[in-house]
């Protein structure tokens, strides 16, 4: 079976961290969508990595790392991050693997991205600017250029087509961005030919041999549910399928090889860029909040808002993920609050509701909280589950009988032996 590793909140949820130390347990380690938008943040050992396309399992020894066909793949980014391992000794011909089938993001791609953003001025939606977008538009319009390609003699015919396309598009934009795109091109090239000393796979043939073969593998999202395009706080979100039925998409494996789905939230709500966000914080305890979690995002650099935990948008995620067993991270964040609340229901539009409505902008959706007794006690030390703060643990018990499914793994820490197994 496969199982999936999913966030379900708008991303930065803690996912590398948890696929790191659930890794062992594995024989393949696959993305299945997104790009160098997301970044999984891994501490270990006293040193932190943060990834962006390769698989978190990249540290483990027996674990193959295969990135899917769902997957976006910014040669120049790619290269930065093998470069960023060179210390490890890891062999990456047997260690990872490239799926033929996974989209290249060209130079212009992220030329695209920033002029796009640049023509909706205050509507911008908070693009990373890295042109995932502007990829998985020419995935769906049927132009552009994969993997699979780079084996073929006239992969440089496709690639400079679509660049002029792209030139035309730019231009009929009419905004100011300045770039040079021999500078940008060299650089990529040089990425190209790196990207093609790597082992690339029909990874649809690939999974399903494994899967008939007693092979176990574990999918990882990049991002989170509350951004998947389909489901999304649209059109804040991102363009790829971040739920449950994207893996079956990003990889090629069918609905019914999917096992476990562990959904991964923190003890409270962030969000990276813009879009609705019903239970932000802009007082003292939001700042409080950002400064013990560090909240910074992983691969923009950016300040993440911070609110407390919204418990029917995790319950909407958990719903349309068929999660099986959740985690809950950044629990030691919370310690030193006197109240901590949650938000049990919404008022929309004069009537109190319990799910996700269509639209959540703050002019339609008032907050209603539940509050709970905080805990002083500095858990980041803590080593198992009779150790947690009985506030904590009434804590986690009001949240699992909201969601309806049971927090089985607590991360009182950023570094892989600060998990706790309840």
């Amino acid at each position: 079976m496969v199982d999936l590793l999913l966030g379900l909140q708008w991303g930065d949820e803690g996912k590398g961290k948890i696929v790191d130390v659930l890794t062992k347990n594995y024989d393949i380690i696959a993305r299945f969508q997104g790009g160098p938008n997301a970044g999984h943040t891994l501490i270990f050992d006293g040193n932190k990595h943060v990834l962006h396309t390769i698989p978190s399992g990249i540290f483990h020894d027996k674990a193959v790392n295969i990135v899917g066909n769902g997957v976006v793949i910014d040669p120049v980014i790619f290269k930065k991050e093998i470069d960023n391992l060179s210390d490890y000794n890891i062999d990456f011909n047997s260690k990872l693997l490239l799926s033929r089938k996974a989209h290249i993001i060209l130079p212009t791609h992220r030329l695209l991205d920033a002029a796009s953003e640049t023509l909706k001025g205050k509507a911008k939606i908070g693009s990373t600017l890295k042109g995932i977008g502007p990829t998985y538009m020419d995935k769906t319009g049927r132009n552009g250029l994969r993997i699979g390609d780079l084996e073929l003699e006239n992969w440089k015919e496709k690639y400079n087509a679509l660049t002029q396309k792209h030139l035309k598009l730019i231009n009929f934009y009419e905004v100011d961005i300045q770039y040079d795109l021999n500078e940008l091109e060299k650089e990529f090239f040089v990425a190209i030919e790196m990207l093609k000393s790597f082992v690339f796979i029909d990874s649809e043939e690939f999974f399903n041999n494994a899967l008939n073969n007693g092979k176990t593998i574990l999918a990882e999202v990049a991002q989170g549910s509350l951004l998947v395009v389909d489901f999304g706080t649209y059109p804040f979100v991102t363009s790829s399928n971040t739920t449950a039925a994207g893996a079956c998409t990003g990889l090629g494996v069918a609905p019914n090889k999917i096992g476990d789905v562990y959904g991964i939230f923190k003890a409270y709500t962030t969000r990276v860029g813009s879009g609705p966000f019903p239970t932000e914080l802009f007082d003292e305890d939001g700042k409080k909040m950002a400064k013990i979690g560090n909240e910074f995002g992983a691969t923009t650099g950016r300040p993440r808002r911070c609110g407390w935990l919204d418990l029917v948008a995790l319950k909407y995620a958990v719903q349309i993920n068929g999660v099986t067993q959740l985690t809950m991270m950044k629990g030691d964040v919370l310690s030193g609050f006197d109240t901590i609340k949650a938000c049990t229901s919404y008022i929309y539009k004069g009537k109190e509701i319990s799910f996700l409505p269509y639209n959540i902008e703050k002019e339609n959706v008032e907050v209603v909280y539940t509050e709970f007794k905080g805990w002083q006690k500095d858990i980041t030390k803590t080593k198992t589950s009779e150790d947690l703060p009985k506030n904590m643990i009434d804590y986690i018990a009001y949240i699992e009988k909201f969601v309806g499914v049971s927090v089985k793994i607590v991360s009182v820490g950023p570094d892989r032996t600060q998990t706790i197994r309840l």
